[in-house]
């Protein structure tokens, strides 16, 4: 079995040592080495020894318990190399340990058993020791007697203890780590070998190895700034801005605008019909349309009635939408511009709901002014639903006070005022979509709501945004990549823009190199945050590319607390990897309608009592300026588009449909391409793409229906006889490589040849796999790479002609019967013969 970290990701294959990499941990890495001394405590040792003599191990042996779980909680994983020194004067030998669960005298058997193996013992070998192979890379830490030597350039730290005087000896190379980081760690020795004094029996793994001040330091100091809250909700403070300037332009949509006294009045005759029609507080209301000022009015109508927001998007799958509506208990929804027959039918199959058409609220007239609905701050605010991995959508409940809090960590970190305008661009079920509505009213400045049109084509949102002088932009990777790729081929001004944030995917440093390229004097904010901890937690504001191979998250943005932990929720090592945890007034109530998930994750937090804990499944650490890093994900979860997605619920889907009989989905990452879900099904017969396509399409959203399907006749499993992911993503990547066996065309002309070179850069497929006859969505395309494609055609199509001319013949045809028949008049003359000249 390949050994794997605690939270269950595989570790590398090729490198034993890499698994046990140490934290850099200095802010001025300069080459050399340097040491490190204490004093192991004389009642301690004497413990220690009487210990040894009871059980028969070496002196060396708590050395090596101890150092192996020190690397253990400063890398994160179970199972670590070391370099291990059995003897005065000799060479360090590769030696694997493990600190899984168990007692300290299990780790004292275990490190016992490892360091007593022959030197040809490999894990897993019949006498239960680890000791890898000599040959390969050196480890990056040694342990055992001193003989004298600096650690060389692989190795990292050396420790040592001498039995006699309890002197601790730890060296270290300078340019990995710094002197108080090193003595930080020998804390970490001293305090488990204290434990294991104490109490041998004890379990290691419920135990800590930091001290005090460096708790209280992760617990406090690197939280983000308290700041005191207004005791007022967000729609109170629009309240104050239509008082303070009525006649100023608040929202602008296709050429409409309203004036701040005008959204107002809207809002309030929505809020006046919802109660007229009994809207109790924190009643969930349901806004149901298409992306517009009628939208705007419908959600700050709801939260004046003391309502709670439930964005639903028209073109969901019916039963998807009457899921959200029962589990909400939804009461009331409001219907405004763009809803559709799958809408009616969803509310026909959810009977507790009524419907209320916003052009009948404003009709009613039932009373122009603020209702003066009393909210209080842990009220509930809003219910986003996000991916289930039981086959269900789950919805995150946020309160006011989160919902104002993220408003003022955007407008104080993206420096947002009464002279801003920013861009709305995001669904209404992307949870984004709520600050880039509400943050230019909060502050009298002015929101650009973009149509979805525009968006789709990045020329025609590159001159909204232009034409609309927006200032404050946020967007997923993925788009900014393509936003980024016209900028790069057709260079233009954009004179207002002085901000652009980027959330919902991680943010890799070549797009952050290539912004900063093209755009040198405009800042770029890398923000995270999840849904179920009211939108994002931190900022990382760059001017310019940040250095290493990730992008930082920044720090955790005002009243917000942010942990890295272990798996009993305690503070992992300064550098270390760990779960992120969230706490303060950001985290929700849970998920509306299910207790059981709420708890799993949504916790009292031990740390400081009397606030709400969430266990957001992502990876992180600490890095030496205090900012945070993104890791990776623990679970299934993956982002689309900038949408949360768990596969599980996909593949739940599969299951229902006749002749499925098991199912698994990955992510893939095509080079140069954005990541595309691909399906895995096994069943008696094969079934057709298509229909795979059109059941899941009718049951979930367009992100979350996977670009390709594979029938491999069984799904390939781990050792430990889970589903083998990794193998599955390589099929996937060797399929997406093979052009189709059969009926393959290649593309003819030289219109379908210059077409698929273009959907070749932009689905991250090779050339020779796109044929004549195939089909740009079926080959992984999307509304994303659709716009890709357009800009690497320079716009000689749309994304509108892709989707209505989705197979490449046909495309080509299109873009060849646009071409105007050449004038004779303007014919160049024809060539010289070469035999006259």
């Amino acid at each position: 079995m390949e050994p794997t970290d605690r939270y269950g990701a595989e570790a590398p294959r090729d490198a034993p040592d890499a698994r046990t990499t140490l934290p850099r941990w200095t802010r001025n890495p300069v080459p050399g080495t340097a040491e490190h001394r204490s004093t192991v405590p004389a009642d301690v040792l004497a413990v220690l020894g009487t210990l040894g003599e009871r059980t028969g191990m070496p002196p060396g042996t708590p050395l090596l318990a101890a150092h192996a779980k020190v690397l253990a909680a400063l890398t994160g994983q179970d199972e670590v190399t070391t370099g291990y020194v059995s003897a005065p004067g000799a060479p360090p030998a590769p030696l694997l340990l493990t600190a899984g669960p168990g007692s300290w005298r299990t780790l004292l058997r275990d490190a016992h058993r490892a360091a007593s193996a022959p030197p040809a013992a490999t894990a897993g070998d019949a006498t239960g020791a680890a000791r890898p192979p000599t040959d390969g890379p050196r480890p990056e830490t040694v342990v055992g007697p001193s003989d004298g030597e600096a650690p060389d350039e692989n190795t990292v730290l050396r420790v040592s203890l001498a039995p006699s005087s309890g002197v601790l000896r730890l060296r270290y190379r300078t340019d990995a780590l710094d002197a108080p980081s090193t003595a930080r760690i020998a804390g970490y020795y001293r305090t488990a070998l204290t434990l294991i004094a104490a109490d041998p029996d004890a379990p290691h793994h419920r135990a800590s190895l930091l001290s005090e001040p460096e708790r209280r330091c992760q617990l406090d100091g690197l939280s983000g700034p308290r700041r005191p809250l207004p005791d007022r909700r967000v729609h109170e403070l629009f309240a104050d801005r239509v008082r303070r300037h009525p006649d100023a332009v608040a929202a602008e949509h296709d050429g409409h605008r309203w004036s701040y006294r005008e959204l107002d009045v809207r809002a309030n005759r929505v809020a006046h019909a919802l109660l007229a029609r009994g809207l109790r507080r924190e009643d969930v209301v349901a806004v149901a349309g298409e992306r517009g000022l009628t939208w705007m009015a419908a959600v700050l109508g709801v939260l004046k009635a003391g309502g709670a927001y439930l964005p639903v998007e028209p073109h969901f799958p019916a039963d998807r939408i009457a899921t959200m509506l029962t589990r909400a208990s939804c009461t009331l929804a409001l219907t405004g511009t763009g809803t559709t027959a799958t809408l009616d039918r969803a509310l026909a199959a959810a009977p507790g709901t009524r419907t209320l058409s916003v052009g009948t609220a404003w009709a009613e007239r039932s009373g122009d002014h603020d209702p003066g609905i009393a909210t209080p701050p842990d009220a509930l605010a809003y219910v986003f639903f996000t991916s289930g991995s039981t086959g269900e959508p789950k919805g995150a409940m946020c309160e006011h006070a989160g919902l104002l809090n993220h408003l003022l960590a955007k407008t104080e970190d993206l420096g947002i005022g009464p002279d801003d305008v920013i861009a709305q661009i995001a669904p209404p079920s992307f949870d984004i979509s709520l600050w880039q509505l509400l943050a230019g009213p909060l502050t009298g400045g002015r929101t650009l709501i973009v149509g979805q049109e525009a968006v789709l084509d990045a020329g025609r949102f590159l001159d909204t945004i232009a034409d609309g002088r927006v200032t404050v932009l946020q967007v997923v990777p993925s788009y900014l990549d393509a936003v980024l790729s016209l900028l790069e081929r057709h260079p233009r001004e954009l004179p207002a823009l002085r901000c652009v944030s980027v959330t919902g995917e991680a943010l890799k440093p070549g797009l952050v190199r290539r912004w900063f390229a093209a755009r040198p004097a405009t800042p770029l904010v890398n923000a995270y945050g999840l849904t179920e901890t009211s939108d994002d937690t931190h900022h990382a504001v760059m001017e310019r590319e940040p250095e290493g191979d990730r992008v930082p998250l920044g720090r955790p943005v005002r009243n917000v607390r942010a942990y890295i932990v272990d798996e009993q929720l305690s503070p992992v090592p300064l550098g270390a990897p760990g779960e992120i945890a969230l706490s303060g007034v950001c985290v929700g109530r849970g998920y509306v309608g299910d207790p059981g998930r709420t708890r799993s994750v949504f916790l009292p937090d031990p740390h400081h009592p009397g606030e709400r804990l969430y266990r957001s499944g992502d990876f992180g650490r600490w890095l030496p300026d205090g900012t945070m890093e993104f890791l990776g994900r623990r679970d299934s979860q993956v982002k689309i588009r900038g949408f949360r997605i768990e596969t599980g619920e996909i593949e739940q889907t599969l299951l229902r449909i006749p002749g499925v009989h098991d199912a698994a989905v990955v992510v893939t990452r095509p080079t140069g391409a954005p990541p595309a879900l691909a399906a895995f099904c096994t069943g008696p017969d094969p079934l057709p793409a298509a229909l795979l396509h059109d059941r899941l399409s009718a049951a979930l959203p367009a992100h979350m229906v996977p670009a390709s399907f594979h029938w491999p006749g069984h799904l390939p499993l781990t050792p430990n006889g889970k589903t083998d992911r990794d193998a599955l993503r390589a099929l996937a990547t060797t399929a997406a490589d093979t052009p189709a066996a059969q009926g393959h065309r290649p593309p003819g002309t030289p219109t379908e040849r210059r077409l698929a070179t273009a959907w070749s850069t932009a689905l991250g497929i090779p050339q020779d796999a796109i044929g004549g006859d195939d089909h740009f969505f079926d080959l992984g395309g999307t509304s994303l790479t659709a716009v890709k494609a357009a800009i690497l055609l320079d716009r000689a199509i749309t994304p509108k002609d892709l989707a209505h001319h989705p197979v490449l013949a046909d495309l080509a045809g299109l873009v060849d019967g646009r071409r105007p028949e050449p004038d004779p008049q303007d014919a160049p003359p024809p060539a010289e013969h070469p035999a006259r000249t």
